[in-house]
């Protein structure tokens, strides 16, 4: 079992920037993919963002790219998600995700790979 806590979300001004940060244990976390998805009111769940267990591969979905970094920590078993100019079309729950992988590159984007999930962090943007 993978137990994975999101903290960092909450209220900023568009233009604004948070930092989500998603704490795992319970298992070798350098064994895992780890993305990042977000779930918006009356929208279906969708991928943010992912990178592979090194850390040496990312992957992210169009609307963020340029403004969203994903990294992590394998010492301190955390993965991050760095929002830089937030705009009210990324308000969402933001949740992360942990999937097994052997390919030290390998990234996955659907979220039918993973089997972990945290409980998710809310990300409001105000206009």
């Amino acid at each position: 079992q993978v137990q994975l806590v999101e903290s960092g979300g909450g209220l900023v001004q568009a233009g604004g920037s948070l930092r989500l940060s998603c704490a795992a244990s319970g298992r070798t976390f350098i064994n895992f993919v780890m993305g990042w998805f977000r779930q918006a009111p009356g929208k279906e769940r969708e991928f943010v963002a992912a990178i592979s267990r090194t850390g040496l591969s990312a992957y992210y979905t169009d609307p963020v790219k340029g403004r969203f970094t994903i990294s992590r920590d394998n010492t301190k078993n955390t993965v991050y998600l760095q929002m830089n100019s937030l705009n009210p079309e990324d308000t969402a729950t933001y949740y992360c995700a942990a999937a097994f992988a052997v390919g030290l590159t390998t990234i996955f984007r659907s979220s039918r790979e993973y089997g972990y999930w945290g409980q998710g962090t809310q990300v409001t943007v105000s206009s």
